[in-house]
């Protein structure tokens, strides 16, 4: 049993935590709790035979297929355009997908992204969002804006876990050689300049959202080589240095720098910041995390719009729009629209199953697109974690460990109690380059092993946390997110599937932009929104 456990271990956090977990022979009892996700199996069935199809059919303007960050914001356009017949259809048992929250005595947390990086423009519909949320406090002498205070995150931001104490930040100053500190600075550098660099037409070579940044051959050629070999190329060899780039890749991404383009990367590093080495005002989050985005997109839309356990298995485009053939999930009744205009916004692994066209004729583009699988575990304390080092932080890494560590959902709370109890959300991204075989990994993993693995990570750095643990929640994202693998970001695959199909069905995802993020998500939401505005003949200023 010990063998087994410590291989189960290292397979998924690494040697080093299994060794440090199987030198502690403390007994503790199990913590109760559950794996939490259950659309695994429904979702799968787009893999099998053909699904009835419903006799009669409902009409309706628009048709928006997924509920999570994209489809939400193109409802979301929508609605400000004033188009009311518009309905929203979601395969889980409520919206947000990878964005979603959940919620227990103790807190809100977060089910997936946790924060959204302060935008360093006041323009596009990231800063309306904001703006409706009245997170925004005005805009600087530059014209940056400025944002609650309340909603940055508070100090201590940041902290990383190595060899029994807490240091302070996510570079590993201690015990850093002059060497290892220079090679820094000079990375820096490096990316200051990236930040800084513009083309002849004035755009940033790496901007948010993607579509922004030049696609001058200067800058997108580095989407051929991944971080790691552009690393090996410009001389950075400091093993400090490279795990930074690691952990950023594996934040942003969910894979190393072996897996990651060059341009991502550099584009994780550059693309937030001004090119002085200031990155932005900081980060916005929440108890939820980015529950609260889709909170407020939700509020905009009418009573009723979004309906949740709906399986759309097909969208058929015809003269005029387009019929979507669906089962509701819950009882297996089929369902059927006649839609004017659909925005599709599903990753497009999905939508490979769900486009009648596509499955008759498979474009050969989809092959490109790839998804990593995540975990994210809440584990719910009585009292705050005790540590040894630099105090309790909102991010706080493990720098031994292939999880990215956890954050604290009540970081944000005005609290008195500071020891009080709290929600640790704790991620794993399933990073190895063989995709299928790290899915297969984490969908095989029972309770108990994600137990088992969730506190083998966080005793060593929290001597007695076994004793406060009270329940433990684990929700598994088969296909998490799109993965930036080089090639892909500037190749001919991911601007095809930009294209929508006639003038009636519009493709919107983070996917599209080749980066799982909540600002590539409202974008191309916002995009397939307008674009159905123009399919109904109606005009409205761009929100891009």
């Amino acid at each position: 049993m010990e063998l087994k456990r410590r291989e189960l271990i290292a397979a998924f956090l690494g040697s080093a935590v299994a060794t440090s977990a199987c030198r502690d022979r403390t007994p503790r009892a199990p913590v109760p709790g559950g794996v939490v996700d259950r659309v695994v199996d429904t979702g799968h069935r787009l893999r099998g035979a053909p699904l009835p199809r419903a006799a009669e059919l409902q009409t309706v303007d628009v048709l928006v297929v997924g509920a999570g960050a994209a489809g939400l914001s193109a409802a979301w356009r929508l609605a400000a355009a004033g188009v009311r017949d518009v309905r929203v259809l979601e395969l889980d048992t409520e919206a947000g997908g990878t964005a979603r929250a959940g919620k227990n005595a103790v807190s809100s947390f977060p089910w997936g992204a946790h924060y959204l990086p302060a935008p360093l423009r006041d323009t596009g519909p990231v800063m309306r969002l904001l703006r409706e949320m009245d997170a925004v406090t005005g805009v600087d002498d530059t014209g940056q804006p400025l944002f609650d205070e309340e909603l940055l995150v508070r100090e201590p931001e940041e902290r990383l876990f190595y060899r029994g104490e807490w240091y302070e930040g996510l570079y590993l100053r201690a015990g850093a050689s002059a060497e290892d500190l220079a090679e820094l600075a000079r990375f820096e550098a490096r990316m200051n300049a990236f930040a800084a660099a513009r083309d002849a037409r004035g755009r940033k070579a790496f901007a948010v959202p993607t579509a922004l940044s030049s696609d001058d051959a200067e800058w997108t050629a580095l989407d051929a080589l991944t971080m790691a070999q552009w690393l090996e190329r410009e001389g950075f060899r400091s093993r400090r240095l490279r795990w930074l780039v690691d952990y950023a890749c594996r934040d942003d991404y969910g894979t190393t720098a072996e897996g990651v383009s060059a341009w991502a990367g550099i584009w994780y590093f550059a693309a937030r910041q001004d090119g002085r080495g200031e990155r932005s005002e900081g980060f916005l989050s929440w108890p939820e995390g980015n529950g609260r985005l889709v909170r407020q997109l939700l509020s905009a839309l009418p009573a009723g719009q979004v309906e949740p356990g709906v399986l759309v298995h097909s969208v058929e485009p015809e003269a005029g729009g387009c019929r979507v053939d669906a089962l509701e999930a819950a009882t297996g009744r089929p369902r059927a629209w006649r839609a004017r205009q659909v925005v599709l916004a599903c990753p497009r692994f999905v939508a490979a199953h769900v486009v009648a066209p596509w499955r008759q004729r498979r474009p050969e583009w989809l092959d490109a697109f790839q998804y990593g699988p995540w975990v994210v575990a809440n584990l719910t304390l009585s009292e705050a974690p005790k540590s040894h080092g630099f105090p309790l932080a909102w991010d706080n890494v493990l720098y031994e460990s292939r999880s990215l560590g956890y954050v604290v959902a009540t970081h944000q709370l005005a609290r008195q109690d500071e020891r009080g109890p709290t929600v640790l959300t704790w991620y794993l991204p399933m990073a190895g380059l063989d995709m299928k075989a790290e899915r297969q990994k984490a969908l095989s993993a029972s309770y108990a092993d994600w137990e088992g693995l969730v506190m083998a990570d966080l005793l060593p750095a929290h001597r007695g946390l076994a004793a406060s643990a009270q329940r433990l929640e684990v929700m598994r994202w088969g296909h998490a997110m799109v993965r930036p693998v080089p090639g892909f970001l500037w190749g001919p695959a991911r601007q095809a599937a930009q294209e929508s199909l006639g003038d009636v069905l519009h493709f919107a995802h983070s996917d599209l932009g080749g980066l799982g993020l909540f600002e590539e998500a409202n974008w191309f939401g916002v995009r397939a929104a307008e674009r159905a505005l123009a399919g109904l003949g109606r005009t409205a200023p761009s929100w891009l």
